[in-house]
């Protein structure tokens, strides 16, 4: 029995080395169509990288020709499927406006925004990808409204967008971490111009307040009337959006002592 096994082995090895010098001899020096074979049987069976090599290698030979429309389509289909996604939709994107006839078109389309939105980073690296991914897929709903993948598109762009709300939230509360006042008021305000729902509303406008508190009684006498008034006009906004909020007892401490602090700031301009 372990003789069989050993043989079988053996026999197996013997096969892949057999079958990886045939790809080797025809990759390098075989005639065009049993490239063009041999690419798509690779494909058809799932050996994509080995599909992509050889495909890559007929390309020029097979530009304006019939088979040229299928060998785009795979080629885009063999990055996509190995995880190559910002090729991927490079190469759909390529079929879409090679191929406005095809009866891929619209599978096509979609892939190529599906590849974008599946090349997006992490919220914390540069969002490019993510943006080129919302545009991809919103021109994608677009084109194609009544496509069974609209709603996966919608749910993807959701995704999306918090990514660049939470990117966008998380950089304002950096500058609020270190003390950076002026450049976190500035952040907050920008998430909450850019993303009107965002879920991240409660925390930013109440970390705002916090910045505008903290920059105004540091401030020198020059600019600390018109930076205590902004506070407390901060902390309306928070409690007029907000009234229900855990934060409030918290704020509405900081507001008595901003009052205080501009009451005090009034007599003094007053008495001289």
């Amino acid at each position: 029995m372990q003789k069989n096994k050993f043989y079988s082995i053996i026999l197996l090895i013997a096969i892949g080395i057999s079958s990886c010098s045939e790809y080797q001899k025809v990759l390098n020096k075989g005639p065009l169509e049993k490239q063009y074979e041999m690419a798509t049987e690779l494909y058809e069976t799932q050996k994509y990288s080995k599909s992509i090599q050889l495909f890559e290698k007929i390309t020029p030979s097979y530009r304006g020709k019939p088979q040229m429309e299928r060998i785009q389509y795979m080629v885009a289909m063999a990055h996509y499927n190995t995880k190559q996604y910002t090729l991927a939709a490079y190469y759909f994107d390529k079929f879409v406006k090679n191929y406005p006839k095809s009866s891929k078109i619209e599978e096509a389309a979609y892939l190529s925004a599906h590849s974008y939105f599946l090349a997006s980073p992490i919220f914390s690296l540069d969002q490019k990808d993510t943006n080129e991914a919302i545009t991809a897929l919103q021109n994608f709903i677009f084109k194609y409204p009544e496509s069974d993948k609209v709603e996966e598109a919608n749910k993807n762009i959701k995704e999306l967008t918090f990514k660049l709300e939470k990117k966008s939230f998380e950089i304002a509360k950096q500058y609020y971490e270190t003390k950076d006042y002026i450049a976190a008021i500035v952040g907050f305000d920008n998430l909450l111009t850019e993303f009107l729902g965002t879920s991240f509303r409660e925390q930013a406008l109440y970390l705002k307040f916090k910045a505008s508190y903290e920059l105004a009684v540091n401030s020198f006498f020059t600019k600390k009337e018109s930076r205590l008034i902004d506070a407390t006009k901060s902390h309306e906004r928070f409690k007029r959006n907000f009234p229900n909020s855990e934060y409030l007892k918290e704020t509405e401490k900081l507001l008595i002592n901003l009052n205080e602090e501009l009451n005090s700031l009034i007599t003094l301009k007053t008495q001289n």
